[in-house]
């Protein structure tokens, strides 16, 4: 069965595909997410590619919106923000999975806050700031429960002594103390008090050791959201900016205060009448059975569109909810238009906010029995980001 809902105004000329990106939207979640955490500084985190949404100007636009430092992986996609013109004086950049053999050097002469989880990545980064004679910054991760990154609480006393040796030197500056949660976005979990304690104990045993850290901090978005006595000095808010609940659990993004942020588009390539008992797409998992007609939408898993949402994946067309008929294909994937036809070219919504009558993220997730994250995480570079209500000044002011 079809959904009738108002067809949405096409805002730009057709592409084959586009990922239209609403920085109005996430300067108000950021905007949001401070109010959650009025006490806290925000960092926003702009890891693989900001979700899927373009790193640059979503670490811009979350600046305009009062963020102060930006979080990343990877050093590399810390290093190519400091490129892009995003300077110390505009943001603090963070950036906390680190393998040996990494430009070290770099992040320290690009002044970037480098997660130290082990005392191999201490003692390489101890390594690069002796051979330039500057003083690297560094927060020591702890695993208080998350069985990830971080240092267990058996190494945290070798960890931190380590560290302070190294900073008495003047070879780093402890700049942070901080973990992550394992089920903030379970609300009640057990081990959310759990993790608190072991973090309180182990930045107090830090402390007690002469560490000063300039911040601590744990609270992913579900944290910021729920958990106000998790927010410490820092909040750092990764799914909540770009518009999307962390879970269910939680809210959706309306009850939450949250705007999606991505709106993915593609242009309907071809439309054709079929007769009854017509197999559609490999494997013929789906068969007409009428006449009818079917159209063709120009993207397919290797544009991110999970296969696994076969038969499944909601797309609006022509001003009524479809659905993926047979399988989603690498490049292209059919709906079924229930004998009504619509111009080639025409715009095939697969996901936005949900304002307008179309599928949104989450109800593709649930098509792919995945998470909201993986959905707009996944879409490809073959998919245009067209950012709307940019503002290009390096620092985002």
């Amino acid at each position: 069965m079809t959904q009738s809902v108002p067809q949405p105004v096409t805002q730009a000329p057709p592409l084959r595909a586009r990922a239209e990106i609403d920085l109005a939207a996430l300067r108000a979640n950021v905007r949001t997410l401070r109010e959650r955490a009025p006490h806290a500084a925000l960092m926003a985190v702009v890891k693989s590619d900001a979700y899927g949404h373009g790193a640059l100007p979503c670490a811009r636009a979350a600046l305009q919106a009062g963020a102060t430092w930006l979080g990343t992986a990877t050093p590399q996609e810390a290093l190519a923000l400091r490129a892009a013109g995003i300077t110390e004086a505009d943001a603090r950049v963070m950036c906390w999975l680190w393998t040996p053999g990494d430009p070290w050097a770099d992040g320290i002469e690009a002044g970037l806050d480098m997660g130290v989880s082990g005392r191999w990545a201490l003692e390489e980064v101890t390594a690069a700031a002796r051979a330039l004679g500057r003083t690297a910054k560094i927060q020591l991760k702890a695993d208080t429960g998350l069985g990830r990154n971080g240092c267990q609480p058996a190494d945290w006393p070798d960890l931190v002594a380590a560290a302070r040796a190294a900073e008495t030197e003047g070879l780093v500056e402890v700049t942070g103390l901080w973990s992550h949660f394992a089920c903030a976005d379970e609300p009640g979990h057990p081990s959310i008090d759990l993790q608190l304690t072991a973090f309180r104990e182990m930045v107090a045993y830090a402390e007690k050791q002469g560490l000063d850290p300039e911040v601590r901090h744990i609270a992913n978005s579900p944290a910021t959201l729920t958990l106000p006595h998790a927010h410490f000095d820092l909040v750092r808010t990764g799914i909540a900016m770009y518009g999307l609940s962390p879970s269910p659990e939680l809210g959706t993004p309306a009850e939450l205060g949250l705007r999606p942020v991505m709106r993915l588009a593609a242009s309907v390539a071809l439309v054709k009448e079929v007769p009854a008992g017509h197999g559609v797409s490999y494997g013929h998992h789906y068969v007409t059975e009428r006449d009818t007609t079917l159209g063709l939408i120009p993207v397919g898993y290797a544009d991110g569109v999970p296969r696994n949402a076969s038969g499944r994946g909601p797309v609006l067309v022509g001003g009524r909810w479809r659905r993926a008929s047979g399988r989603i294909a690498m490049d292209q994937f059919v709906v079924d238009l229930d004998g009504e036809t619509v111009e080639p070219g025409a715009q095939a919504i697969l996901f936005g906010s949900g304002e307008r009558g179309e599928p949104t993220a989450e109800d593709w997730a649930r098509a792919a029995d995945t998470i909201g994250y993986e959905i707009v995480t996944r879409i490809g570079v073959r998919v245009p980001r067209v950012h709307l209500d940019e503002d290009p000044s390096p620092g985002g002011r």
